[in-house]
Parts: C-alpha cells; sequence; structure tokens
C-alpha cells in the first residue's frame, strides 16, 4: 500500500518526508519521458515474453497473489486496472495528462496481444449523473474511442495472476475536451484469450476529469473543516503530588502524535491548506499533560509515561499552524455527543449541567494553550444529524449554529443550496454537503481508491459551481470526525486541486455560517421519527446517564467535605465530560467500561473519611463518656462534616442533652484521627443499640452509618447501701487504728519521761547539773518522732487521687492512620 509503505520505518521529520515524496516525483520524469519515446517505437510481440514492454520502459512485472478459487471472471472483469496517480486532477490549457497504475489479470488463462488505451467522454451533466456514471463502470457498450496515435501500452502477454504496471502522458489538447464541465475518464485493457480469440474489453477502470479552462466570474465559497479529535485518554485518577500528576488509561496517544501518525499527519497537511480547524479542547489539554510528567495504567499499578517529546513537537507544530491559520472552532470540551444526550440523557436530572460547563471552559483551555481565541458557538451532532432536541440540546450549552448535513435537513431544489439556514430562535443550522463530506469514508490506503476518491470530489464541487454559475453560493464540507492518516492525504490532494481558484474561493465556517441564506432553502428541522436508526442504535443508554448522575452526587457530598474541594472538582468534571464522548459511538463495552473506572475511583476517594468500627461498651454507672473515632486517609483536611449519634432506647440510655440523638461538628487533618466524645446517661440495665452516622452540613449522609451497643450495668440502691457501708467500716477502722496508735506513743513518751527522772536524782545530790541538757534534748527529740509518726505516711501524705482510666476514651493521634477500633469488651467508666 502506497501510504503505509510511506511512513513504514520511518522516523524522519514532516520536512523530510515531504522532500522523499518531492523526490520520487522527480524521479519519475525521466521515466516518462523514455515512455512517450518508446511508445512510438515497433513493439515486439514473440510468444512467453515481455520485451515490448521493457523496449517503452512503461511496464514492470512485480509479483501479485493468485486469481481466487472462485469462479473464474469474464468480460471487463477479467483484468483488474488500477490508477495510482492522476496529475494534474484538474487539468488546464496547455497541461500533459499522466496516469499510471497497474494491470492484473484475474482470469485462469493468460491475456494476449492486451492493449491499455486512454478514453475520454462522455460529458456528464449534473451531480446525479457523476453518481450514475459509478454505478455504470463495467459497462462498456457505449465507450467512446480511444484517444488513439502513440498514446497507448502494449503487452505481449498478461499471464494469469501477474500485475504489470503501466503509464500514459496525454497532452490535454489531444483529449478532444470541449466545453467546461465534468468528463468520463476511462482507462481500458482490450485483448485476446484462448477461449476468445479476437480483441475485447477485459478491464476498464473509470474515473472523472473535471474540465474549467478558464476562471469563473462567479466561484463558489467553499469552507472545508478540518477536525482534530481523538477518544478519551484521560482518567479521573490524579496524583497526590501539587502538580496533581494526571494518570492515563493507555498511552495510544502517542502513536497518533508521533510522526507519520494520524494526528502528526492533519496538523501537517493542514497546516498547508486554506481549512477551519475543529478542535476538541480535551485533545489539546491532553497532549499538553503529556508534556509534563504523566502516569499510565499498566494492570493494577502505573508506570511513567515517555512521550513527553512527541507531546511537544506535536503541539509547537499545531500552535504554529494556527497562527498561521487562525480560523479556528472549539467543540465543548470532550467532544459531547449530543444525540445521546438529548435521546437518553434529557430525563435525567442534572445531566445538561455538565454540557454547559463544558463550552464554557472550551474557549479557556484552546485559548491558553494554543493563544488564538477560537470560536464557541458551533455544535457538531454526528454525522450532522439532527431533530428538535438535538437542536434544544446544543443549544442549551450555548451554541447558536448547529452543523448539520444535506441528508438530514433535506432540500427539494434542482441545485445545491447556500450552508446557512435559520432554524427559528435564532439559530442557525450550517449545512454541510453529503456527497462531498463522506467523499473519503472508505478505504483509501490504496493509490488507487485514492485517487478515484479525490476525482469524485473535484468532479462534484465543480457540478455544484456549474449548476448555476451565476449564483454566489458557500459550500461546507464536514468531513468524519476522525480521519485516518491516508483519509488525511487524500483530503489534502483534493484540496490541493481546487488549489487554481478556477471554480472555487477558501471560506472559513464563521463566514459561512454568517452568509445571506437561500430564502429557497429549506429551514425545518426534520422530526425524531426521521433521526437514523443506526445512530440511534449507537447512542449511550439511559442507565449510562442515571450512573453519571449517581457519579455526580456522591462527588457533590465530597466536595463539600474538603478544604480543597479543586483538587477532586476539576478532574472529576473532565471525566464525566470524557464519558459522553462521540469518541464512544460504536464502542459501547469502552463506555461501560470507562464509566465504571470513573466511579471506582471516585467512591475509594469517598471511603478514605470514614467512621471506625465499635465493638461492644459496657457502661458501669449512670453517666459517661462515649467515644467515636473519625478517620481520614485522604492528603487534605475534611471540614463541613457533622458526627450524629443515636440511641435506639432513650428511655435506658439518653445522650448529651437528654435526647436520643446527639451531633457535634468535624475536622479532621489529612492522615489523622479525630476522636469525639458523647456523654451518656443510663436509666435502666442491658443492651442499646447505638448508630454514628456522618452528615454533611447540608443534612446529606456521607458514607456508610456504624452500629455498635452499649450494655448498661446500673448500680441499684441496695448496692449503694452496700458499698457505702463498707467504705463507713472502713473508715472506722481507719479511726480506731489511728487512735491504738496515738496511745501507744503517748505510753511511750510517759515511760521514756520516767526513766529520765530515775536517771535525775542520783545527779542532783551531788550536785550535778548537766543532766538538764540530755533530758530535754531527748524531749525535743520525741516530740519530732512523735510529730514525723503522725504527720506523715502512706495513708495521710498523699491526698490527691488519680482519676480512673477510661479505655474507651483515647486522646486524639497525631500520626497518619492511627485510628485503631476500641477492643472487645470495651468498658466505659463513670
Amino acid at each position: 500500500m502506497a501510504e503505509a509503505a510511506d511512513f513504514q520505518g520511518m522516523k524522519h521529520s514532516p520536512a523530510r518526508r515531504w522532500l522523499g515524496r518531492t523526490a520520487a516525483v522527480a524521479a519519475g520524469v525521466p521515466l516518462l519521458t523514455g515512455l512517450l519515446g518508446g511508445l512510438a517505437a515497433p513493439q515486439a510481440t514473440a510468444a512467453g515474453s515481455t520485451a515490448s514492454v521493457a523496449a517503452t520502459g512503461a511496464a514492470t512485472a512485480s509479483p501479485a497473489s493468485t486469481a481466487s478459487a472462485a469462479a473464474e471472471p469474464t468480460g471487463p472483469s477479467t483484468v483488474s486496472i488500477a490508477l495510482d496517480t492522476l496529475a494534474p486532477s484538474a487539468p488546464t490549457k496547455g497541461d500533459t495528462l499522466t496516469i499510471s497504475g497497474t494491470v492484473t489479470n484475474k482470469g485462469k488463462k493468460t491475456v494476449t496481444d492486451a492493449q491499455v488505451d486512454l478514453r475520454v467522454g462522455p460529458q456528464l451533466t449534473g451531480r446525479t449523473a457523476i453518481d450514475d456514471a459509478v454505478e455504470r463502470s463495467n459497462d462498456t457498450t457505449n465507450d467512446p474511442l480511444p484517444v488513439g496515435g502513440k498514446y497507448k501500452v502494449e503487452f505481449a502477454k498478461l499471464p494469469s495472476g501477474i500485475s504489470y504496471d503501466f503509464a500514459l502522458s496525454v497532452p490535454v489538447s489531444k483529449l478532444g475536451l470541449g466545453a467546461e464541465g465534468v468528463y468520463q475518464l476511462g482507462v481500458t485493457l482490450t485483448g485476446r484469450t484462448a477461449a476468445e480469440p479476437y480483441d475485447h474489453t477485459l478491464g476498464v477502470r473509470r474515473t472523472f476529469l473535471p474540465w474549467q479552462p478558464d476562471a469563473m466570474d462567479t466561484k463558489t465559497k467553499f469552507t472545508y473543516l478540518w477536525p482534530l479529535i481523538s477518544t478519551s485518554h484521560v482518567s479521573a485518577e490524579t496524583g497526590s503530588d501539587d502538580q496533581q500528576t494526571p494518570v492515563f488509561e493507555n498511552d495510544d496517544l502517542a502513536e497518533e502524535l508521533a510522526p507519520g501518525g494520524r494526528l502528526e499527519q492533519l496538523v501537517s497537511l493542514g497546516s498547508q491548506l486554506p481549512v477551519t480547524w475543529v478542535v476538541d479542547p480535551d485533545l489539546l489539554a491532553t497532549v499538553e499533560a503529556m508534556t509534563d510528567p504523566y502516569r499510565v495504567r499498566d494492570g493494577n499499578s502505573t508506570v511513567a509515561g515517555k512521550n513527553q517529546l512527541v507531546a511537544r513537537t506535536w503541539l509547537n507544530s499545531l500552535e504554529k499552524a494556527v497562527q498561521d491559520n487562525p480560523d479556528i472552532v472549539a467543540l465543548p470540551f470532550g467532544d459531547p455527543d449530543l444525540a445521546s444526550l438529548a435521546h437518553g440523557g434529557e430525563n435525567v436530572s442534572g445531566t445538561l449541567g455538565h454540557l454547559q460547563g463544558s463550552s464554557e471552559v472550551a474557549a479557556m483551555a484552546v485559548e491558553s494553550i494554543l493563544h488564538v481565541r477560537p470560536a464557541t458557538d458551533f455544535a457538531w451532532p454526528v454525522n450532522g444529524a439532527v431533530d428538535p432536541s438535538i437542536v434544544d440540546v446544543a443549544t442549551s450549552a450555548g451554541a447558536d449554529k448547529v452543523i448539520s448535513r444535506s441528508d438530514s435537513i433535506e432540500d427539494n431544489l434542482p441545485y445545491t443550496a447556500s450552508a446557512a439556514r435559520p432554524i427559528g430562535g435564532g439559530t442557525t443550522a450550517v449545512v454541510s454537503d453529503t456527497r462531498l463530506s463522506t467523499a473519503f469514508q472508505g478505504d483509501v490506503t490504496k493509490a488507487g481508491s485514492s485517487t478515484l476518491a479525490v476525482q469524485k470530489f473535484l468532479a462534484q464541487s465543480l457540478a455544484v459551481t456549474l449548476q448555476d454559475p451565476s449564483k454566489q453560493r458557500n459550500i461546507v464540507v464536514a468531513p468524519q470526525r476522525t480521519p485516518s492518516a491516508s483519509q488525511a492525504q487524500s483530503m489534502a490532494r483534493a484540496l490541493r486541486g481546487l488549489d487554481g481558484e478556477r471554480w472555487t474561493q477558501p471560506s472559513d465556517l464563521v463566514a459561512a455560517a454568517a452568509a445571506k441564506p437561500d430564502t429557497n432553502a429549506t429551514t425545518k428541522v426534520p422530526g425524531a421519527s426521521r433521526y437514523p436508526g443506526k445512530l440511534r442504535a449507537q447512542e449511550l443508554p439511559p442507565s449510562a446517564f442515571q450512573q453519571l448522575k449517581a457519579i455526580d452526587e456522591r462527588l457533590g457530598k465530597f466536595k463539600a467535605i474538603l478544604t480543597l474541594p479543586d483538587r477532586v472538582a476539576t478532574p472529576f468534571a473532565n471525566a464525566v465530560n470524557r464519558a459522553v464522548s462521540t469518541s464512544w459511538r460504536g464502542d459501547a463495552t469502552g463506555a461501560r467500561e470507562y464509566r465504571d473506572s470513573v466511579n471506582r475511583y471516585l467512591m475509594s476517594l469517598s471511603s478514605e473519611v470514614q467512621l471506625i468500627q465499635k465493638s461492644e461498651l459496657t457502661l458501669s454507672g449512670r453517666s459517661a463518656t462515649i467515644p467515636v473515632t473519625v478517620q481520614n486517609q485522604l492528603l487534605q483536611d475534611v471540614d463541613h462534616l457533622v458526627l450524629r449519634l443515636q440511641s435506639t432506647n432513650a428511655t435506658r440510655l439518653k445522650l448529651d442533652d437528654g435526647s436520643a440523638v446527639a451531633e457535634q461538628p468535624i475536622k479532621v487533618d489529612g492522615g489523622h484521627t479525630q476522636v469525639v466524645k458523647f456523654t451518656g446517661a443510663a436509666n435502666a440495665n442491658g443492651p442499646v443499640g447505638l448508630t454514628a452516622q456522618l452528615y454533611t452540613t447540608d443534612g446529606r449522609p456521607y458514607g456508610n452509618p456504624m452500629t455498635f451497643q452499649v450494655r448498661v450495668s446500673e448500680l441499684t440502691p441496695t448496692v449503694m447501701l452496700v458499698i457505702a457501708g463498707g467504705v463507713l467500716l472502713l473508715v472506722l477502722a481507719g479511726v480506731k487504728m489511728y487512735s491504738q496508735r496515738k496511745r501507744a506513743v503517748a505510753a511511750k513518751a510517759a515511760e521514756d519521761k520516767a526513766a529520765a527522772e530515775a536517771d535525775e536524782e542520783p545527779g542532783a545530790e551531788a550536785g550535778a547539773g548537766p543532766a538538764d541538757g540530755p533530758a530535754e534534748s531527748d524531749a525535743d527529740g520525741s516530740d519530732d518522732g512523735t510529730n514525723s509518726d503522725t504527720g506523715s505516711g502512706p495513708d495521710d501524705g498523699d491526698t490527691t487521687r488519680a482519676e480512673p482510666g477510661q479505655p474507651s476514651d483515647p486522646t486524639p493521634d497525631t500520626r497518619p492512620e492511627s485510628g485503631d477500633p476500641s477492643g472487645k469488651g470495651e468498658k466505659v467508666d463513670r
């Protein structure tokens, strides 16, 4: 395949690839020159050889696949003809038309005395005639005569299953072209077979030759949309760093951005063409995210993305291209499927609110990345198919111009009307031409199919102008949303065929929408019953919008408790927009998996703020503290939460102010836990169920409730009397022990005093006076000892007792993720 071969294994820049193609064309000039000279020479007809082909330099054998085992082709289907090149696509006076291609014998018998000729005519009048000519491509009944003379290529033999190249170069003056218009151009092969040993047509390939020798006074204004749209690649997940590193679902976008890739080709080709860029801002934001560090899912983990250079190169090329050609239209972020929204989401509340937001962010995204201000008042439903509900959805997002197509809003006119149509309510339908818009939707990977598509496109564009050369009209072409690289190359070839501006004049979409409408054109939007069933079958189901609504509600509750809500608001809002993208058409499984992944990630984040499950508590007494632990495993603080505790039996256990329900505001730092204490008052014995539930400040439940039991063990009056009596006995025993000790100390002091007096009597008789000193000292010492014994000790020294511990009442921790659940049989003391 010619286009595929251009890029296989190449890593060169776009400039080098274009240089290589230019060199290839230049190299073919001597070959064609030799061909023209060689065709005039006598052709050798030796059996079993192709010497005549080699002598002219116009035919070269190459391997080909063998004929199919199906029924042997006959007549004009015996030999297949492919037209690889036709240049110029729209010749003028003095040009030489060059056609090259291949012929392949599909039959089982060798073809002899083969000759390739060029046949011109008839002239086709009108666009329908062009369509009919395609249907009669194998009808050779009324074929015109060959151009004749030396303008032919001869083959002595065409063995079965073998392909041969050919090339013809004919001055335009020899083609017999008359008045301006579209001419049918046929390349035929005549020859003989063993079964039919006479000259007859064995192969034919037809195309179209637009002929406009002189420029027209009135030209058709021609607007070609050049879409830069891709599938969704970014998940809702981001890194926990300050930059919130994005996580990609895959790294497939890099292939489209790389040299030779689909998006690289669109930018490289579009930069040289007069087109209107139609951009999905999500694509720009995604590529910009790739220019910095990013992560890519790899199973249950992620790996670092490695295509920053590819992303930067593509984005720089696009920025330069749009600076040179600032005609750019921004679709709502994510390119939402307007028809799916209208048909499946209109009855799901909140669905259209996201569409408004995606439109508002579109201009900001494009302007900040490409530094040009786009038009944002255009909506583009899939294939331009509209009905009243689709128009309503489009206008609700702020668009007042809807890009439709002529097979949806049909005219009953003998000519093609201008694109702009007022359809009421200040809304304009910009109706693109169906034939031109679908010209390159097929497989154009082969050079032959691409050439035919280009020639038909040019023929149709000239036929539009010739319908009424005096009438100025604005024609819009809206091709497929995501053209392949080969389709983009074919589109570019076709637009280059209009470079001479002989019957068209380039315009942009804004100008086409603002042009004066044709008063004869249809302005009525078709009813819902006329919406194509094939397109409706590809839409997102209503269940998808119900799931997105649930995601939106969960996201609203989650944002309400965060101190930095923007860190989750933007990624999830973008993910919801991507979930309704037009790119999911035909991929229902992929769309569902993407929605599920967004929902799972949001649920995992929401569950990082939760209540720690408690075991049963025992309440010993009439009142006690009941602790409940809130855990925050997020990296940011949570606030605006209320913890509500409810007793299932207020008669047995009341909370705080004596009611069955108590609540407290909550704020927990990132990575920490917070213990919230409630006071319980018991009135009777037995188990009591408690339910703890977090709420947002607007009264919406947050997370799952946590239930546990408190077993009340109340102290009765009898038990209290027994305990009081025991305490009294202990006090009395203490007093008695104290009195006995005091008496013992006093007795010992008396004995000591008596002994001292006995010792003093001899001393007095001798007249010795120092005995008074020691006696006084002893007395003092006894007093000190008595004071020490009676004034200190374990019973009297420390009068402050420690409060009983409350193992169910922990203090808030200062370390991440440290909120352990209460132990089994947790006891709360009075």
